[in-house]
């Protein structure tokens, strides 16, 4: 199993879902509210006057099959609009209950 964080902007969200839907990946937590700003590209999510736009993250536990096609199909979501914002970092999933 691995974990999957997605941060986002908020625009992204039903297109994220979505590709969840469509992928097989039922079980998600969406964290809707998060200030940040990207490494690479792109503007700063504060939530302020001078940077007013948000992020958003969801994370997800998949199956390790699955992994490759989402991040590719995420991939397409962030070179669509690539000025928002959208990334993904996978963890290995050792135990849970």
């Amino acid at each position: 199993m691995k974990s999957v964080l997605i941060t986002f902007d908020q625009a992204h969200y039903e297109n994220i879902v979505d590709l969840l839907d469509k992928s097989n990946c039922r079980g998600f937590s969406h964290l809707p509210m998060v200030r940040g700003r990207g490494s690479k590209t792109g503007d700063p999510h504060f939530g302020n006057h001078a940077w007013p736009s948000m992020c958003s993250a969801i994370i997800t536990i998949v199956e390790d099959d699955r992994v490759k096609n989402l991040l590719e199909r995420l991939r397409e979501i962030d070179k669509a609009k690539e000025q928002l914002g959208l990334r993904a970092f996978v963890w290995d999933i050792e135990d849970s209950i």
